[in-house]
């Protein structure tokens, strides 16, 4: 409760300087760090292969709300959100003043968060999107809705000619270090947020693996492309993450 209340309060202060014009340079920082805290509160232990790239989006497979402390524990990070989520107590609100993009439904509405991911990556964060729509129980990965991939295609830049297209990165999470995908992570079914949290807390601390995967080149390749191509990478990891479990636990075994 006093890491919420840190966070709110000092969101409550960097609101203010935006609204004076005079947007805080430590704002940043300030969430990163407040992800990083609020991991360790949460007892997880985070694993990194790889490295996040700047200034680029970033596609991962979404597993829990979990997700989103772990990623944003890991740099300049900010993340794309359905609408309804900013009408949320005190959750909305922060955020709002993290840099979460909010998309309506519409095609105009669509046009608009499209121009507002590419502004953030622009303005040097790396923007993550979770294309499979909805959470799943970590054993497998849903098909990726393509529409969002348009980020990251070359677009018109001010002079008329194609802009450098935005870098693509495909981000695997695994939760649990067995075979098996831990089974208290995912956020999934008729979960309540209480509820699930009170689960994660109680739980003596969860594995989690963060592999940062080569971005891929978008030029020449259409939205279907680009996800069935991140779908497949992220997958690749994970059977890969899966068979190292299976032969250490093996190894284990056997001595």
């Amino acid at each position: 409760m006093e890491h919420l209340l840190t966070g709110a309060l000092i969101s409550l202060v960097a609101t203010g300087l935006h609204l004076l014009g005079q947007p805080p340079a430590w704002h940043p920082q300030f969430v990163r760090w407040w992800h990083a805290r609020l991991c360790r509160i949460l007892a997880l232990e985070i694993t990194l292969c790889g490295q996040l790239s700047e200034r680029a989006l970033v596609v991962a497979n979404h597993i829990s709300w979990l997700d989103i402390p772990v990623l944003g524990a890991q740099g300049s990070v900010g993340f794309l959100s359905k609408a309804e989520v900013r009408r949320w107590p005190v959750i909305g609100w922060m955020a709002a003043v993290s840099g979460t993009v909010f998309i309506e439904r519409g095609a105009h509405r669509f046009a608009d968060a499209i121009a507002a991911l590419r502004a953030r990556i622009a303005a040097g964060f790396a923007v993550v999107i979770f294309p499979e729509g909805t959470t799943s129980d970590g054993t497998a990965v849903r098909r990726f809705l393509p529409r969002l991939f348009a980020v990251a295609q070359p677009a018109a830049d001010t002079g008329g000619g194609e802009a450098e297209p935005i870098r693509l990165q495909p981000v695997a999470l695994r939760y649990g270090s067995g075979p098996q995908p831990d089974t208290i992570a995912p956020y999934i079914d008729d979960d309540t947020l209480v509820c699930h949290l009170w689960q994660v807390l109680k739980h003596p601390g969860i594995a989690v693996r963060v592999t940062f995967l080569p971005s891929i080149d978008a030029r020449g390749q259409g939205r279907r492309q680009l996800a069935d191509q991140a779908r497949a990478a992220i997958l690749n990891a994970l059977e890969r993450e899966t068979a190292s479990n299976i032969g250490r636990a093996g190894h284990g075994v056997n001595r």
